[in-house]
């Protein structure tokens, strides 16, 4: 043994620091407070996502089961799917559920190209006027449905459209809310890359088409889901301009499910349980873009 190791101390290993959970600021939370979190978010949880785990649990119990039993049982004694083939036995759910899919991917296509193009528009195009443009957008989301429902059924009307699939797209075709989102989207673009792509010789569209547009994808998706889950769930309308039966959408045909004098709730829970399923798996397949598309089209402070 050296000298050195003589005098040297024996190196005593650090204590162990117990982990800290810490906020998006670095600060510490608290046990409690974490707890008090987590309750609040289960809270949430089983407000939002339990009606539909009732309406799911009600759609696959058998005519011998009770449904409004205290406290209400999640899982059927006997799952069936007869209730889901009843449905399809009452009414053409298929034929409605395909006329949904046309005006909902009609309305996601439009608002798609149409909000794209007035966002960036809006955010990087300089022409005489443009604040007032936007604040025509702003304002068109102030004006409720209900006030300008009647004009657009005469403008229907007048244009021969009434009782067609088109009638229905047409109105919503481009949401006020989707272009602002897309405006803001593009205004977070930093201004250097298109003016690097304009120093290269490159026009508007390719600044837009190549540049601008695949920057905000997630942008994108956010509108293509809002235009979906509106055109999807639309009641009023369709129910306004619709006259053929051959021609509904799938909310106005599953309020055939109810009867005048009695209900059959797992009937019912059936045809809502088909009618949202195709939200949740437009959901799952675009929730990436989605949270990311969040974050591009906040509005700014």
């Amino acid at each position: 043994m050296t000298v050195i190791e003589r005098v040297r101390p024996a190196e005593t290993p650090a204590p162990a620091r117990k982990p800290r959970v810490t906020d998006e600021h670095g600060r510490r939370i608290r046990g409690w407070e974490l707890a008090l979190r987590y309750a609040l978010l289960l809270a949430v949880l089983a407000i939002t996502v339990g009606p539909f785990l009732w309406q799911l649990s009600t759609s696959l119990k058998g005519p011998t089961e009770y449904i409004y039993s205290s406290p209400p049982t999640f899982l059927p004694q006997h799952p069936t799917l007869h209730n889901y083939q009843r449905v399809a036995d009452t009414i053409p759910v298929w034929d409605y559920a395909l006329n949904s899919l046309k005006v909902a991917s009609a309305n996601v296509v439009t608002n798609c190209v149409g909000s794209a193009l007035a966002g960036y528009a809006l955010a990087r195009l300089r022409y005489r006027g443009r604040r007032v443009a936007t604040l025509v957008f702003i304002l068109a989301m102030l004006v409720p449905v209900e006030g300008i429902i009647i004009a657009q059924f005469t403008t229907m009307r007048e244009l021969g459209l009434n009782n067609t699939l088109i009638g229905v797209v047409l109105p919503g075709c481009i949401g006020a809310m989707n272009v602002l989102l897309m405006r803001n989207a593009f205004l977070n673009l930093p201004y250097e890359i298109e003016e690097a792509a304009f120093v290269d010789g490159a026009n508007v569209w390719q600044r837009f088409l190549r540049i601008a547009l695949p920057s905000v994808k997630g942008t994108v998706a956010v509108v293509a889901i809002f235009a979906f889950m509106g055109a999807w769930d639309d009641f009023l309308w369709p129910l306004i301009v619709l006259s053929d039966p051959s021609r509904f959408t799938l909310t106005i045909g599953l309020n055939y499910l109810h009867g005048t004098f009695a209900n059959d709730e797992r009937l019912v829970a059936a045809g809502t349980v088909i009618a949202v399923a195709p939200l949740i798996a437009l959901f799952a397949c675009l929730q990436r873009y989605f949270f990311r598309g969040v974050g591009e089209g906040a509005v700014k402070g």
